[in-house]
């Protein structure tokens, strides 16, 4: 039998230190930043959009408060680095954030990459990168596709279809760029379990808290945006086709105009619809365009915002 060893005092006193000193570096050594889960982690994807022959604004979207950190590059590898930015996504704009990439070259393709920071301890989290091309000054061809209205009365997002296929059409064409002319969201329709299709068969959505009712508080207007989200073909087109957004009527409501849409909160003192400007701040948070700090949303685009200023025109 093999005897346990005799401790004096002093050699007992120096363990008992060392093991709770262990016992604290272990309590050290679990705080809840060391875990990978818990890291700050982008929701959704990237996107860039409002591409010039020299600026470009990129989109992203943290699952909460984190600090944006984007870095970008003429190469994949990004082995040179040529341009840094940053800006915090807060509460108040859901998470989102975006940033205004100026000087950049003509005809380019940037690539850029996001990576989400604790704001506190700087520690990193996820990152996801993206590409676009920019505007060259000579003429040369262009390539770019058009289209609007994405999940549509009540037609969502139905995985064994493979979700929205449309997107990853548009993206094996490469093109420059995408224009969408409006209805990002049908913030007036819900989307429903399940559709029966002419041929009997049934269209299975995904389906959200947000998406099961007609919007009407900014948390669900944020909520059609963010529904887009959880599809890969969305995800897949948007990092790495740049977007020039207009909006249209389902972004509110059926055929809405500025004075004549309206809900039960009913509008400010200077007359604006409290659902039009929720509506609307919703659109400007999840939209990879510039804002003008000067005139609040308005939307500045080369398209023609008809449906803002519909009831003003003369015929």
């Amino acid at each position: 039998m093999i005897p346990y060893p005799v401790l004096t005092r002093r050699q007992l006193l120096v363990r008992s230190v060392a093991s709770a000193a262990l016992a604290g570096a272990a309590c050290l050594a679990k705080p809840y930043l060391s875990r990978a889960a818990d890291r700050p982690r982008i929701a959704g994807g990237v996107q860039s959009g409002d591409v010039d022959c020299d600026t470009a604004v990129v989109w992203a979207r943290a699952e909460g408060p984190a600090r944006m950190c984007l870095e970008w590059s003429t190469v994949v590898s990004f082995k040179t680095v040529l341009g840094s930015l940053s800006a915090d996504a807060l509460p108040d704009r859901d998470f989102t954030a975006k940033l205004l990439l100026q000087a950049l070259p003509e005809g380019q393709d940037i690539f850029y990459r996001v990576r989400l920071e604790d704001i506190a301890s700087n520690l990193s989290g996820e990152t996801r990168t993206g590409r676009f091309r920019t505007r060259p000054r000579a003429r040369q061809s262009i390539s770019f596709v058009w289209s609007g209205d994405t999940a549509g009365q009540g037609w969502g997002i139905d995985p064994s279809r493979g979700g929205y296929r449309t997107y990853r059409t548009m993206l094996e064409n490469r093109p420059d760029f995408f224009i969408h002319s409006g209805d990002h969201i049908y913030a007036d329709c819900t989307i429903p379990p399940t559709q029966q299709l002419p041929n009997g068969e049934i269209w299975r959505n995904i389906t959200t808290g947000d998406k099961s009712a007609v919007a009407r508080t900014l948390r669900q207007f944020r909520g059609n945006y963010k529904y887009n989200w959880l599809d890969e073909n969305f995800r897949a087109f948007h990092a790495e086709v740049p977007m020039l957004a207009q909006w249209d009527d389902h972004e509110v409501t059926d055929d809405w105009s500025p004075l004549g849409s309206v809900d039960a909160d009913g509008f400010d003192e200077d007359g604006a619809s409290r659902l039009v400007a929720r509506a609307r701040r919703a659109f400007l948070e999840y939209m990879p365009i510039r804002e003008m700090r000067a005139d609040a949303g308005r939307i500045y685009l080369f398209l023609i915002d008809m449906r803002s200023y519909s009831a003003t025109r003369s015929g």
